[in-house]
Formats: structure tokens, C-alpha cells, sequence
């Protein structure tokens, strides 16, 4: 893939308009409100996977409605006091797996606690143990997850998902031997996106990672790409031609520029100027709306895998140099 979206030039100054419905905020309190009448109850299981330098531990919390989410916590096998935690969040279709592919930050010394997603975890890669039960009014959808849900924001996939996001950093906090002042949130693709959005959404977020993120700005993205997943969209507006506006009202209330607005986080970004799945252009519109302190790692010439080990190390870096542990 050659270069397709704006030249760089244009990029790092591409502040779009930020399309945000006047009860934005209204919409997230209320929604939080209503999941936190129900009790988080956290609970963290140990489990042995033979990991000799970590503790691992099964975790359930209640996310969006009371419903039960899974997760990984690992923890350095050697620890002194309250430590940092690293919240993550998965790419899209993924889910949690097993703790062996979740190493990197436990070994640099943190705590981090792997949230799975909601009713994914069965395409290529690793499984998810999360169901996501149908809510009522769902309607007639795309294969995949963009369009579950797309003609109320009520009733759409992500708000599910953003709940239990922030529920997951709740969980964090809860933990006896983690930091609850120092919360980072980091994830790849859609969970580069739902990172966002749990940095917007809760405060106790001091660290934001967003990888290559997804769920930024769709209107660009579906006007300027025909991959998946943003072309799920598309085709649902391609059969739904009298929707289309309803879709992009549903959207404007799960936007990670809308969110980045929001953001107070210190905040390390990446973006793959190749990328012709999670365009450059979208990414840079959250990023230069982000209100945070800031920076952004560009691959000039990679896709949606971005930095890869490249970038991994640059997120250990950026953290040391904010939260150094021993």
C-alpha cells in the first residue's frame, strides 16, 4: 500500500470539526450511572500457567449492565508496595487467550490487567470467554460488530464495550496491590480506540496508549477505505439507504476524536501513514483534538501494524519515564 490519505504536511495540522451531539456528557453520565447501580464485584482468581516469575489471576468484574466480563491480571512475581497498572484493551475480533501472550508488561514491572471484549474471541487469534448478550431493539446488522445495534446509540455494540472499559479500570483500582493513582490505558487498533474512550471517560486514566486506533472519525474512514471494519458500515449503509444519517448520528456518540477531546492524560500515540485500515487522517484527527500533553510515533512506511516491537519498546520507554518501578 502506497500513500493514499493527506500528505504528512496536511496531516499534522487535519483539525476537523468535531460532529458531537449537544447531550454527549449527559449520555455517558447517565449511562455510567445506571451500570454503577450495579456492584462491580471484583474478583481475582489465581491460576497457574506455570509462569514462575508472575502471579496470574482469573479476573471477572461486572461491566455494562451487571454483566460479567473476563480478564487477566499478572502481577511481578517480585513486587514492593502499591505498583503502576497497565489497563489493556484488545484489536478487533480478538480476546483474552492465555496470560502467555501478555508478558511485556509484568516483565518491565507493572501490573496489568487484560480485559476481554465482549462477544469476540472467535475469529483468527486469540479467544475471548466473554459473551455479549443481545440487547432489545437490536437491529438487522452487518457481519461483525460495527453495525450491532447502529440505529440507537442505546442500544449499540460499543456502548456495552466503552462501560466496560472503564468498569476494567474500576476493577484495576480495586486491587490491593495496585496504584490507583497510576492507571495507564493502552490497546491496539479497536482497542487502541477503546482506550480512548476509557481515557475520556475516567479520569483516573493518568496514561493513555492508543496504538494505530480504530473508531475514530468513520465518516472520513468510510468515505476514504473499503476494508474491514469500517466497510461493514458501509454496507450497512449501502443496504439501509435511508439510515444513513441515523447511522452517523448513532456514531457521533462513540467517536475517539469526540473523546480525545476529553482526555487529560499524558498520552503517546502511533500511526502507520500506510495504514489503509485505520487511515492516518483519522488518527490524526483525534490526536490534534487530544487535550492532553502529548506526542505521536509515525511509520512512515507501514500499514496498520504500525510500529510493532518498534513501538512496544517506545511505550516502555514512555512509561519509565513517568512512572519509573524497580
Amino acid at each position: 500500500m502506497a500513500f493514499f490519505d493527506f500528505p504528512y504536511e496536511k496531516l499534522i495540522t487535519y483539525l476537523p470539526d468535531r460532529n458531537e451531539p449537544a447531550d454527549f456528557d449527559e449520555f455517558w453520565a447517565n449511562t455510567l450511572s445506571e451500570t454503577r447501580q450495579y456492584d462491580l464485584n471484583p474478583k481475582f482468581e489465581s491460576v497457574d500457567f506455570g509462569l514462575t516469575t508472575i502471579d496470574t489471576y482469573d479476573v471477572t468484574f461486572c461491566g455494562y449492565a451487571g454483566q460479567p466480563i473476563k480478564g487477566w491480571l499478572i502481577l511481578p512475581k517480585n513486587r514492593k508496595g502499591k505498583i503502576p497498572c497497565v489497563v489493556e484493551y484488545i484489536g478487533y475480533s480478538g480476546g483474552r487467550g492465555f496470560p502467555i501472550q501478555w508478558l511485556l508488561w509484568s516483565a518491565a514491572g507493572y501490573a496489568h490487567l487484560v480485559m476481554d471484549t465482549r462477544g469476540q474471541g472467535s475469529g483468527v487469534g486469540s479467544h475471548g470467554d466473554t459473551p455479549d448478550p443481545e440487547p432489545e431493539g437490536s437491529n438487522p446488522h452487518v457481519s461483525g460488530f460495527m453495525t450491532r445495534g447502529i440505529l440507537s446509540p442505546k442500544s449499540y455494540f460499543y456502548r456495552r464495550v466503552f462501560v466496560d472499559a472503564v468498569r476494567a479500570v474500576e476493577t484495576a483500582c480495586s486491587h490491593p496491590e495496585i496504584d490507583a493513582s497510576r492507571i495507564a490505558a493502552t490497546g491496539g487498533s479497536q482497542g487502541g480506540g477503546i482506550t480512548l474512550a476509557a481515557s475520556g471517560l475516567e479520569p483516573r486514566v493518568k496514561v493513555c496508549m492508543p496504538d494505530v486506533p480504530f473508531l475514530c472519525h468513520y465518516r472520513r474512514a468510510t468515505q476514504i477505505i473499503n476494508n474491514n471494519p469500517y466497510v461493514e458500515i458501509s454496507n450497512y449503509c449501502k443496504s439501509h439507504r435511508d439510515k444513513v444519517e441515523q447511522v452517523f448520528k448513532t456514531l457521533s456518540y462513540f467517536d475517539g476524536v469526540n473523546f480525545a477531546a476529553r482526555s487529560r492524560a499524558k498520552s503517546l500515540f502511533s500511526v502507520g501513514l500506510m495504514d489503509d485500515i485505520c487511515p492516518p487522517s483519522t488518527v490524526y484527527a483525534a490526536y490534534n483534538h487530544y487535550m492532553g500533553e502529548k506526542e505521536i510515533k509515525v511509520y512512515e512506511y507501514n500499514n496498520h501494524e504500525g510500529g510493532g516491537q518498534f513501538h512496544q519498546l517506545e511505550k516502555v520507554r514512555f512509561l519509565k519515564s513517568i512512572w519509573a518501578v524497580s
